[in-house]
């Protein structure tokens, strides 16, 4: 019994951790366009250089970007960590249900042809493989936005 009450502890110690450790914007934070592309361990979306190059849509930078970040904020236990549609990169903590590993996803958007492509870089915190988790949820956001700007 006494194992048992030592592993819950710390079980309840690990995830007070992973749920409780700050998240320095200055880390996180940063430009999608220059990030090293992930592998295994996240998923990036750019014109030059990702897992997946963006579908050119019919919009402004700053539209798509808005449209994108009103998508990424309905989704749950998803917030803010730093930047904005006017400053044009914004990051994002998404935590998973059971235990609160944080996922960041920095988005930004840039001029195409006569449209606009979405730029997103999804990573994960903990660990060195998402089993896919930041490509799903990443895919998900821009099938969203191909019913919202086509």
């Amino acid at each position: 019994m006494r194992y048992v009450i030592i592993i819950l502890i710390a079980l309840v110690a690990l995830d007070a951790y992973i749920r409780l450790a700050p998240s320095d914007p200055a880390k996180w934070h940063v430009d999608p366009l220059t990030a090293a592309t992930p592998q295994g361990n996240g998923w990036l979306v750019r014109p030059d250089g990702g897992n997946a190059a963006p579908k050119v849509r019919a919009a402004t930078p700053e539209a798509l970007l808005a449209a994108l970040d009103k998508i990424i904020r309905a989704t749950p236990r998803t917030s803010v960590l730093a930047g904005s549609v006017g400053e044009g990169r914004i990051t994002y903590v998404t935590r998973s249900a059971l235990w609160g590993f944080p996922d960041y996803t920095t988005i930004s958007a840039v001029a195409q042809g006569d449209g606009a492509v979405p730029v997103i870089y999804a990573r994960q915190r903990f660990g060195s493989n998402d089993w896919g988790v930041n490509k799903a949820r990443v895919e998900g956001w821009l099938t969203q936005l191909d019913a919202t700007l086509p």
